[in-house]
């Protein structure tokens, strides 16, 4: 299983609403930020950097929630900041599962088997840890020692208790695809339900506080097809949780324009404009986002700055969104219901 299954029933039946009511452009995941504080502080990550880490500059539950209303989302992926440090978190969580949302939570894991036990259990939440290699190269990334065996410790806990588990991983321009794969045969016997996957990119906030480093560790857009070309006959042994589509984007056999409209990210600041990665301004609301945002010039072949994003947030949409032919259609329908 990839998704709960409610999960892609509802996505699905979404989809359909939004298609026959011919609105052009609707968000498939709110990516809600309530705080940007974090125990960590990894190479790849522009968010403290962007806009501080300071506890008291968080959302509000009912922010939160408002936000969530406002777009209609049927996911909300809660990350920041490390999420497990939001003093209101199991509230927040609480009010979302009675909205009927299906929510990501997506942590670092280090604090996640101290947290556990404070959290609500539903079948709708899903525990989304962040690992980026095996131990000694999590740990360089994430600037901590011990990092991952915290997050291992987590993961054991949370499966144990019946939660639903994935992981999150980044691929730099140093990622040896062979410790990917020996990874994921090391989450598979933990029992973890899905691996996502994405490539890292060099985006401004990160580029600029750290030019040297920051070319050193992000991808072109060739570098990634060729890592994701090499690693693919491996890769595809393994529970990835990534669209078929999306995956051969990745590879470099098929052309995906960017719909990151479709994964709207809102923090203290606003509704951020253009992207996730992207902060040319931020909205007060979420029409102003859709209305005044010029999606037609966002994308690689459109601005400069975006030439070796392919990122899932702004791709994975769509792909979904994008499918071309029955072929399409069905190798989406079996991929969603696993």
């Amino acid at each position: 299983m990839r998704f709960p299954f409610s999960l892609s029933w509802r996505l699905g039946w979404y989809l359909l609403r939004k298609r026959f009511s011919g609105q052009k452009r609707f968000a498939l995941v709110l990516m809600l930020e309530p705080l940007h504080t974090c125990n960590l502080h990894c190479e790849g990550c522009g968010r403290i950097r962007e806009y501080g880490g300071r506890l008291e500059d968080r959302l509000s539950v009912a922010e939160c929630v408002a936000a969530a209303d406002e777009c209609a989302a049927p996911i909300v992926s809660l990350c920041g900041g490390e999420p497990l440090l939001y003093p209101e978190l199991s509230e927040l969580l609480k009010r979302l599962i009675a909205m009927g949302k299906h929510i990501y939570l997506c942590t670092n894991g280090t604090l996640l088997a101290d947290r556990l036990s404070q959290l609500p259990r539903n079948r709708r939440i899903m525990l989304n840890i962040h690992l980026d290699g095996m131990e000694a190269t999590h740990d360089a990334l994430v600037g901590r020692s011990g990092a991952f065996g915290l997050a291992l410790e987590g993961i054991r806990q949370a499966k144990h208790a019946g939660w639903f588990v994935y992981t999150n991983t980044t691929v730099y321009r140093h990622t040896d695809m062979s410790e990917i794969i020996v990874l994921f045969t090391f989450l598979t016997q933990l029992g973890v339900d899905g691996m996502m996957l994405s490539p890292a990119y060099g985006y401004e906030a990160v580029q600029t506080s750290a030019p040297e480093r920051a070319s050193a560790i992000f991808l072109t857009r060739q570098e990634i097809q060729q890592k994701f070309r090499t690693a693919w006959p491996m890769l595809r042994r393994f529970r990835v949780v990534a669209s078929p589509i999306y995956l051969e984007f990745l590879c470099g056999r098929r052309q995906l324009g960017c719909a990151a409209w479709a994964n709207p990210t809102f923090n203290r600041a606003g509704w951020r404009s253009p992207c996730y990665l992207r902060a040319d301004r931020h909205y007060p609301t979420y029409q102003q986002l859709l209305e005044q945002t010029d999606w037609d010039s966002v994308g690689p072949g459109r601005d400069p700055r975006c030439q070796h994003c392919m990122v899932h947030c702004g791709f994975e949409p769509a792909a979904v969104l994008g499918r071309k032919g029955v072929r399409d259609w069905l190798r989406m329908a079996w991929w969603q219901l696993g």
